[in-house]
């Protein structure tokens, strides 16, 4: 049903999400331990979004009568030196990932694989929303200094994208 070289790399991608799950729980219990309870809650809910992602991808492969194959998944980074190093190793990774989304996609463009193309559309939708996120809580952490009081306050006051998204 689809192509064959796009349903590997969605095998790998599922992989690719199951990490970031990982570290995002890393990340979640780090800042817990370091008594920032809404980053702790963001980055938790950041986490259940990448398992999600994942098991998205996997009945996509499922529906499509496609061999899902998992691999192992490396070890995530437990410890920071500051805030905004989490922030911006989650950043990063969003940014990593978009790539790789993009990857899946052009494969699928060059290979008529409109099925696919078309569930891959709704990833890249939710990585610009990832990365936009990411990319304002850097700002945010920069701007507040060391007062990370206030980037629990901002992190209360707005919480995860996805609240907006369930408000709407």
């Amino acid at each position: 049903m689809i192509d064959s070289k796009a349903a590997h790399q969605i095998n790998e991608q599922v992989g690719h999400e199951f990490a970031a799950f990982l570290q995002y729980v890393a990340i979640s219990t780090w800042f817990d331990a370091e008594a920032l309870p809404e980053l702790s809650r963001y980055f938790a809910k950041q986490s259940e979004e990448e398992r999600m992602h994942a098991m998205k991808m996997v009945q996509f492969l499922n529906d499509t009568d496609q061999v899902v194959q998992l691999s192992a998944i490396p070890e995530p980074i437990n410890s920071f030196s500051e805030v905004k190093e989490a922030i911006q190793l989650a950043y990063d990774q969003e940014k990593r990932v978009t790539e790789q989304i993009k990857a899946i996609c052009d494969t699928a463009a060059d290979a008529r694989d409109r099925l696919t193309l078309n569930f891959m559309q709704w990833f890249l939708e939710e990585q610009v929303e990832e990365v936009a996120s990411m990319d304002t809580l850097l700002k945010i952490v920069d701007r507040a200094g060391g007062d990370l009081f206030r980037v629990e306050e901002y992190v209360a006051r707005e919480g995860h994208p996805d609240d907006a998204a369930a408000g709407a």
